[in-house]
């Protein structure tokens, strides 16, 4: 492990020491693949496998009664159907809001702690190790999102409208920059979300671990960051706007593997 950190921290060091000119030329789909076997996603993997079963918060509980939706404690292939709407929360959820839902009513910890909260920081960066941990048990199966319920329908067709919406004083949308072939934003390749193969790039790619910044960013982050990007309202984590358009992505791409966890520039 500490061989597969060192590398990663040399290949760090390359790309971020290198001129502009130069970082833009750099084959980074060769860069990732390289990056790929020794991913240090793996190392919050770790961390959340073992805050899953620890005993944490008021309730002295652990998670491996949390139902992800395919019965208590299962997590194999658990992420692959998400989002879906579960009874007893009586609402579509995203992996990230399930775990935190699971947390408040398990353990004690609550959702507001998490809501209130910083990325990186915090009980928000322990779901975020949960959700690399989650994720791994989806490695290379495919996305497969129920859309005939009726709620789940309904929270698709949300994020479909979300995804077109223009906002911010910048006057952009997610389309904007997501649903053309061949677009990128300096060295980045930026997936087409329109078409299905390109929905399942950008939904089954995320989370991820960015080499450029030595962090793990779960996708409410990167969402969350394209809002900001667009200089409009930042949503509230956790919220409609976010796991609808999670729902859009994520419908649109069923069907094809997911690569979880990424890793990204």
């Amino acid at each position: 492990m500490r061989k597969r950190i060192k590398a990663v921290a040399v290949c760090v060091g390359i790309a971020l020491t290198a001129p502009a000119s130069a970082q833009e030329e750099l084959n980074f789909d060769a860069y990732r693949e390289m990056l790929a076997d020794g991913n240090p996603a793996e190392l919050y993997e770790m961390e959340g496998e073992e805050l899953w079963r620890t005993a944490r918060g008021p309730n002295n509980a652990t998670l491996e009664q949390c139902d992800l939706g395919l019965g208590a404690g299962v997590v194999a292939g658990a992420a692959a159907q998400l989002p879906r709407y579960f009874e007893d929360a009586g609402r579509v959820q995203d992996l990230e809001t399930r775990l935190m839902y699971c947390m408040d009513t398990l353990q004690g910890i609550p959702s507001k702690e998490i809501i209130d909260g910083k990325f990186l920081q915090g009980e928000r960066a322990k779901l975020a190790a949960l959700v690399a941990y989650v994720v791994t048990h989806s490695k290379g199966e495919k996305i497969a999102v129920d859309l005939s319920h009726p709620k789940v329908k309904e929270m698709y067709e949300l994020g479909e409208r979300t995804f077109y919406y223009r906002l911010g004083v910048m006057d952009f949308s997610c389309a904007s920059c997501h649903s053309q072939d061949g677009k990128r934003i300096r060295a980045t390749q930026l997936p087409n979300i329109t078409t299905r193969e390109g929905a399942a790039e950008g939904w089954g790619s995320w989370p991820a671990y960015r080499v450029s910044s030595s962090q793990f960013w779960t996708m409410q982050h990167r969402l969350w960051d394209c809002f900001r990007q667009q200089r409009a309202a930042e949503p509230i984590f956790g919220s409609d706007v976010i796991i609808a358009l999670s729902t859009f992505m994520a419908g649109k791409g069923n069907g094809i593997e997911a690569k979880w966890p990424g890793v990204k520039r």
